[in-house]
This record gives C-alpha cells, structure tokens and sequence, in this order.
C-alpha cells in the first residue's frame, strides 16, 4: 500500500534532514538540544494538559535552513491527552541592518492515549508561517500563521512582540495574539484576541559557565466566547475563552 499525501511529506523532510547531516561540514551547520519545563503548557491563550509539562526540542541548522522536532509531554497521566511532537521547518533571510524574515510551516501530531498513528494523515495539522524580526533599533517581532490541513476555517493566527527596556534586572516582553476571524480551531467567533500577555525572564546563575534562563508569563485569553461544543475535552486540548493563566519555566541546554 502506498503512504498518503501527508506520509510522503513527513517522510521527504525527515529525508532531505538526513541527506544535510550526511553530507559534511558545510558553512552554519549546527545541531543542538534541550528542554524547556513549564508549570503549564500554554499555547496561544489556550492550557494543553492542565499539568506541568516536559519540551524536548531538537535542532539542526544548515545555513538559512533551519528543521527541528519539538514535543510537549504532560508529568500528569490525566493531561496526557494534550501531548503533542511536532516537526517543523523554518528559512531566514537577514538583511544588512539586523532584520531577518523566516518562512516556515510546523506539522502539528498529537499523540495521546488512544490517538491515531503517526502515518495517519488526518492525525496531522499543518501551519504555514511568516515571520519578522526587527534590528536593535527596532526590536519588534511579527509572526502569521494559517492552518491548511485538518482546520476547515483555514484560520489564521497574528502575533506581534515587544521588548520592554524599563528594568535593567528583568527582561520584560509584552505579546499580544489574535485570531482574524470565525475559527472552532481557537474557538473564536470573529476575530478576537487569544493571546494578551507580559513575561519575566532572567538567568538564574549556577557557576560563571553556565546558567538557567526562568520566566514567568501572565497570559490573558480575551476572546468571551463561552463553551458551546468548541471544547475538545476528549483530548484535553480545546480553546479557553475568557481565561487568565500565570506560567513559570526554566530551560536546560548544554
């Protein structure tokens, strides 16, 4: 039997992934890993798990192309229909003054109990993304993400955000996210914010090589669409209108 459509793309990623480590030395080539671990896993205004949660991640840099995997695991048997590895692939141009534009698209898998298999092409949800990042001057991010496979409202997600240079101790960034229109997706109606939000970060220092980066984000989901059926409690990641959430994390790398 031959592999579906989504197959044979998972497959020629993971390929072509292959093929670039294999194939020597070459200018920014690189690999590297690590993890992130969260009191919650909260992604785009939405809890997935309700549970402290472990983020593996893996990357590999070829110049301007960048693949990876990146999973999220929930420590709670009771979240762990919310786990989630994904794949995804990013290109960045920068340009002379510092700004870089990425072009990407991320496969959405989420393989809790009792989920359809990896092969499987309507276990998959695909984004395609772009994104900008300003230079020193001007060090605003801007991020557009579109659903194309298993969201029906094809929906499309808007982010932008902002450093704030008022602590000398504490980096502070302010983010806001919206969702442009009606999406079951986000669970949205029209077009709403999903995603209001400040973060803390700071180094913890643990000896004069190495230190862990923490944070903490309060996260506002604004949209005041209340639980009509949108809610995937099956799998314990459905929208969370109206909705406020205070996240601390770490991250450990070598």
């Amino acid at each position: 039997m031959f592999p579906t459509r989504k197959a044979r793309v998972l497959l020629s990623t993971l390929t072509l992934a292959l093929l670039l480590s294999l194939a020597g030395p070459v200018q920014g080539q690189s690999a590297s890993i690590g993890a992130d671990v969260f009191s919650r896993y909260v992604w785009r205004g939405t809890d997935f798990g309700e549970s402290m949660a472990v983020q593996p991640a893996l990357t590999l840099g070829f110049g301007a192309l960048e693949v990876g995997a990146w999973g999220s695991y929930s420590v709670s048997a009771s979240g762990a229909g919310a786990n989630e590895n994904d794949i995804w692939a990013t290109y960045t141009v920068t340009a002379s003054n510092g700004a870089s534009f990425s072009f990407g698209f991320t496969d959405y898998y989420f393989p809790g109990p009792g989920a359809e298999g990896f092969f499987v092409t309507d276990a998959h949800t695909l984004e395609l993304s772009a994104s900008f990042t300003g230079p020193e001057s001007f060090p605003i991010s801007l991020y557009a993400g579109r659903m194309s496979r298993n969201d029906p409202d094809n929906s499309l997600y808007l982010e932008a955000s902002v450093p704030v240079s008022a602590f000398e101790e504490v980096d502070l960034s302010l983010t806001a996210g919206m969702v442009a229109g009606e999406s079951d997706f986000y669970g949205t109606e029209g077009t709403a914010f999903v995603n209001l939000g400040i973060t803390a970060s700071k180094d913890l220092v643990i000896t004069d090589d190495f230190a862990v980066p923490m944070s903490v984000s309060y996260i506002v989901n604004a949209n005041r669409l209340e639980d009509d059926g949108h809610m995937d409690h099956e799998h314990d990641h459905g929208p969370d209108p109206d909705r406020a959430f205070l996240v601390f994390g770490f991250s450990l790398s070598p």
